[in-house]
């Protein structure tokens, strides 16, 4: 599966992600079919019968597998800002909808765009994780079930607009920091270091050692509030902090390999930017 971006033209990954993206947000225009006399289900149906013949006529594999992963993002943002603008207790359910396809999609297109020899089709980190499934699932059905029995939880719009502030801030900082980082960013912590590797300390990471970790750390509990989930939210702040933690002393354990004192010192000046997590502990 990882290989199966490589057999394409280099740079075209981007530009096909991105047009199929578009193909699949362009569910927005179904309400005009429902005006014009298509039954809502029956037009959706054949919207989705439609575009993924479209698909198989325009693209073979590995090309396929790219555009039918990217259409489908593309498809459920659509259905997002649908759901953001109905007059119904799900609005806030359709922000986190948007905010959680965009992010997938964008960690495609950053990686094809700025390290494309890393990339693969597990760029999308739509196969993370068994844990981040679990995760993602047992948030919809907290929303669902709440949404059932105390619907007046998941009206609080301020809090919503406050999570949606923190998904914001969390995925612009996560790209900023993917673009500043460069070819030296992997999605996969690295073992070994390659010929290309430098250690980077601008920009975003002149204020965090692990910018892009912060950024994911503030997305995700974000997410939560943004969906007033009062289990979820406070699940996925205990469960992502032991995450990075033991992510980032993993990571910077192969960073101390690869650039000795030179991360070192950089350790001393900068912080981790996550909360109460100081990184590895270096006994001299």
């Amino acid at each position: 599966m990882a290989g199966c971006a490589a057999r394409v033209p280099p740079g075209s990954e981007a530009r096909l992600s991105l047009a199929t993206f578009l193909l699949g947000a362009s569910v927005l225009a179904l309400p005009l079919l429902t005006r014009a006399g298509l039954q809502g289900r029956t037009g959706l149906a054949l919207y989705v019968a439609g575009l993924n013949a479209l698909l198989l006529l325009l693209y073979r594999p590995p090309r396929y597998q790219i555009a039918i992963r990217a259409c489908f993002l593309g498809f459920v943002f659509g259905c997002g800002v649908l759901l953001s603008f109905s007059q119904s207790s799900w609005n806030h359910f359709g922000w986190y909808v948007c905010s959680l396809s965009l992010f997938h999609y964008s960690e495609y297109l950053v990686t094809a765009v700025n390290n494309p020899k890393s990339l693969s089709l597990d760029s999308f980190l739509l196969n993370h994780s068994l844990e981040y499934t679990v995760a993602a699932l047992s948030s919809w059905i907290e929303f669902t079930l709440e949404n059932i029995f105390w619907p007046e939880l998941k009206q609080i719009t301020w809090l919503s607009i406050t999570g949606l502030l923190m998904v914001v801030f969390g995925e612009c900082l996560r790209k900023a920091a993917m673009f500043t980082a460069g070819s030296n960013f992997n999605h996969v912590v690295q073992s070994e270091k390659s010929d290309t590797h430098t250690l980077v300390t601008s920009g975003v990471y002149a204020w965090f050692r692990h910018p892009s970790y912060v950024g994911w750390f503030y997305w995700s509990i974000g997410t939560q509030v943004m969906l007033c989930n009062p289990i979820c939210g406070v699940v996925y702040a205990l469960t992502v902090w032991r995450f990075f933690r033991d992510r980032t002393e993993e990571e910077e354990i192969s960073l101390i390999h690869f650039f000795g004192e030179e991360y070192l010192e950089y350790k001393k000046r900068v912080p981790t930017g996550l909360p109460f997590i100081k990184g590895v502990r270096v006994e001299l």
